[in-house]
């Protein structure tokens, strides 16, 4: 690839696993354990949720029925590692309550991509990554999670403005992508593992395997 001519999405996913391999993600035993943590992952790093979700665990109360009637303090005690605890709170007793309401896993299964997303997004404290998060990983269903690592190493490549709104950038990976749910999966995973590796904020370009086809690459 000569520097100056960007690579195709499908490049990026291909040269991102031949480096890393594949992540088998999302960490989560459970359709429900992976939805309470896209919930609590939002401003923090996952090794802090993992510390809340143990506590979950550890009281036996991982069970939305259980989350949804807790008291709002004790709920927030189990889930201070992940930060935010109080307002995480409300946004995870938000979730259940709905996630009750609607029926459960199985009767939200049956639904419509569409129709899904659009009943996430309608519970208080549930953006559209958080919603796709859940969507991706718990439902899988085939949606291309954006977040900031996205942003950051697709604009670098010249792939993408960063400061496109989340639906266009969706649309942009999912029209550009084969729509296939372990694709997406894998490609969110490969995303979080090099920008973590290399496309920090402060880019490592001397350790990143793509630097020689990146415009911004030092």
């Amino acid at each position: 690839m000569v520097k100056g001519y960007p690579m195709s999405l499908q490049q990026v996913f291909d040269h991102l696993l031949t480096a890393y391999g594949r992540q088998h993600w999302w960490p989560g035993e459970t359709p429900f354990e992976v939805m309470v943590g896209a919930i609590l992952t939002q401003n923090t790093a996952w090794g802090n949720v993992e510390k809340a979700i143990a506590n979950l665990q550890e009281n036996d109360v991982l069970a939305a029925e259980v989350i949804a009637g807790c008291g709002h303090d004790r709920l927030a005690a189990w889930l201070k590692p992940s930060g935010y605890f109080n307002i995480k709170a409300t946004r995870l007793q938000n979730f259940c309550r709905w996630y009750l309401a609607q029926g459960g896993f199985k009767a939200l299964s049956q639904r419509p991509t569409d129709e899904l997303r659009h009943g996430l997004l309608s519970v208080n404290g549930v953006g559209p990554e958080t919603a796709d998060d859940i969507l991706l990983y718990a439902f899988e269903r085939p949606v291309f999670v954006i977040d900031a690592y996205t942003r950051r190493l697709f604009s670098r490549l010249g792939l993408v403005d960063e400061k496109l709104g989340y639906e266009t950038l969706r649309s942009i990976f999912e029209t550009a992508l084969p729509t296939d749910v372990a694709l997406f999966n894998e490609y969110h995973a490969l995303i979080v593992r090099h920008a973590k590796h290399a496309c920090r904020k402060r880019p490592l370009c001397a350790t990143c395997s793509l630097a020689t086809d990146c415009l911004t690459a030092g």
